[in-house]
């Protein structure tokens, strides 16, 4: 039995476009701020490949070195924009899950 590997392949276009999308903004507020490959690699303690990999939109980067990433150029409150959650999460108000209900409401299920 073979180990799932996360591939360009393996995605469907639109994320893999949005990847792309992504390294090219990190990589052109990089050249912006004068830094090279080297010197990004050295401040995020990552080789220069796997740092080329994150600006080449590779999927299989994680998501603590884009993190660093954001926050070496000064851009960690736009992780906060990744997926919003609805306002009455943030307000402390959780839906009330009653005793022998599923959590999750029968229209929801989707199979």
């Amino acid at each position: 039995m073979s180990k799932f590997s996360l591939t360009n392949a393996s995605l469907p276009e639109q994320v893999n476009q949005s990847l792309q999308d992504l390294g090219a903004r990190l990589h052109a507020t990089r050249i912006t701020k004068g830094l090279t490959l080297r010197q990004m690699a050295d401040r995020l303690m990552c080789s220069v490949n796997t740092y080329r990999s994150l600006e080449a939109g590779k999927p299989t980067v994680s998501i603590g070195l884009l993190a660093a990433t954001l926050w070496n150029l000064q851009q960690l409150d736009t992780l906060d924009k990744i997926a919003p959650v609805p306002v009455t999460l943030f307000a402390g108000k959780r839906p009330k899950r009653h005793a022998g209900k599923p959590f999750i409401a029968e229209s929801e299920l989707d199979f």
